[in-house]
Order: C-alpha cells, then structure tokens, then sequence
C-alpha cells in the first residue's frame, strides 16, 4: 500500500532545481506533487510522479543524488476536518509521522508521509476505512 517517491539531494545553489526539472520534463515524466526541504548545505526535493522508476534512472544517469523510497499516500475528503481525521487516526494508534506534504488530486484530497511504522500506518488506514493510493 505504497507508492515510490523520489528524495533528491541538491546543492544550495543556482540552476540545481531546474536541472532536475529540465531532465524530467525532456523524459515526460509528469510530477504529481513536490517539496522541498533544506538546510544549510543542501536541499532535499521529494517528488511524486507517474514513472518514478524511469525518473530515478534518469536522474542516476545524470550524475544527481536520487533514492527511491516508499511512502504511504491516502486519499482524503477536500473538506475542512479531513486531514485532521487522518493524522488523528495514525496518532491514536501511536503512529509517528516523519514528514508529509498534501495536495489535491483529481478533486480529493491526498496526505503523502513517511511514518515512523510502515507496516503498523497500512493497518491502521485499513482498520479506519481510509482509502490508500498505490498509483497516479
């Protein structure tokens, strides 16, 4: 009850961004949602696309720091409370939440994280009739 999510390490510095940006939209690789997190050396933009593995190898290739990792994605009502629900749910059930971002697809709501279990955030999801996202 996954998805790929591409974590990619840049430089704090000019043109790194649009580089990676320019790579993936030369490949037609369609970004679904993104963040970027940063400290003081380098930035981490993560990344949800339609061919995360056509993406990795395209970036590898390119000489760029990119890891593939798994991240749960689940698909909320677009309504004030819903959010809340969700991560109230995780937290209840002791389900600590590393990161997560949210965005609107197709007219619903999607909270993507990574959480501190795995496996224990798919059964919770699960348990709470939340619907988890696998593809884009």
């Amino acid at each position: 009850m996954t998805l790929k999510q591409l974590s990619i390490f840049l430089e704090n510095r000019g043109g790194t961004l649009v580089r990676v940006l320019d790579l993936l939209s030369q490949a037609g690789i369609q970004i679904i949602a993104s963040s970027v997190a940063d400290t003081q050396d380098y930035g981490i933009y993560r990344v949800l696309c339609d061919d995360p593995q056509k993406a990795y190898d395209i970036l590898r290739e390119s000489a760029i720091n990119v890891q593939l990792s798994d991240v749960i994605a689940i698909s909320i009502d677009d309504t004030p409370g819903s959010a809340a629900r969700a991560v109230k749910a995780l937290s209840d059930a002791g389900v600590g939440i590393r990161y997560l971002y949210s965005f609107l697809w197709k007219g619903r709501g999607v909270l993507a994280f990574r959480a501190d279990s795995g496996d224990r955030a798919c059964e919770v999801i699960s348990t709470a009739g939340i619907t988890c996202l696998t593809s884009f």
